[in-house]
């Protein structure tokens, strides 16, 4: 498959396995964002233009429409889980084009989605949320894992959402290959 260069290299294959990885995620919390806003399928379409992808479709404007279309879905939710949903959401469609780069700030791109989903989970039950990383621990692939470590690790922050991000990066980093 063709690649993507930068720092390094991407071949769509991985780009596809990273797009799994949110899409997944995200498919699990949308239901969140929908209960809440039943009538806007912004999200919805961001994660099926990612399917597109992920089943073999060349990366195309759909998928940087619709993650910007979810992005702008989660400014105007309402709450705080909506907004987690539709931010997954849109990681998912705007993973076909995740960046080459040596930049911790792209680890988001690879792990927000999963990230969210833990703490969507943690809101609704606080012993929810490792429980969640545990699961995208196992659905993490030798093939995302290795992306993951061409890039530095997960900057650090002070909110919950910044410490399940480093939670998960560094778990991540350290298993096996």
């Amino acid at each position: 498959m063709t690649g993507v260069s930068g720092d390094f290299e991407l071949s769509m294959d991985e780009l596809r396995v990273v797009a799994r990885y949110a899409a997944e995620a995200a498919q699990g919390v949308l239901a969140v964002f929908e209960d809440a806003h039943p009538g806007d399928g912004r999200p919805r379409a961001a994660i099926d233009a990612a399917w597109e992808f992920i089943d073999g479709a060349p990366r195309t404007r759909l998928q940087r429409i619709s993650s910007m279309d979810a992005h702008r879905a989660a400014k105007d939710a309402a709450t705080e889980p909506a907004r987690l949903a539709a931010q997954a959401a849109g990681d998912a469609a705007s993973a076909a084009y995740l960046h080459p780069i040596a930049k911790a700030h792209q680890v988001a791109h690879i792990l927000r989605a999963a990230v969210n989903a833990a703490r969507i989970a943690e809101i609704e039950d606080p012993g929810a949320g490792d429980r969640a990383l545990e699961g995208a621990r196992e659905r993490a692939t030798p093939t995302l894992i290795d992306v993951l470590r061409r890039y530095p690790p997960a900057p650090g922050g002070r909110s919950r959402a910044a410490q399940l991000m480093t939670a998960l990066d560094s778990t991540l980093r350290e298993r096996l290959p």
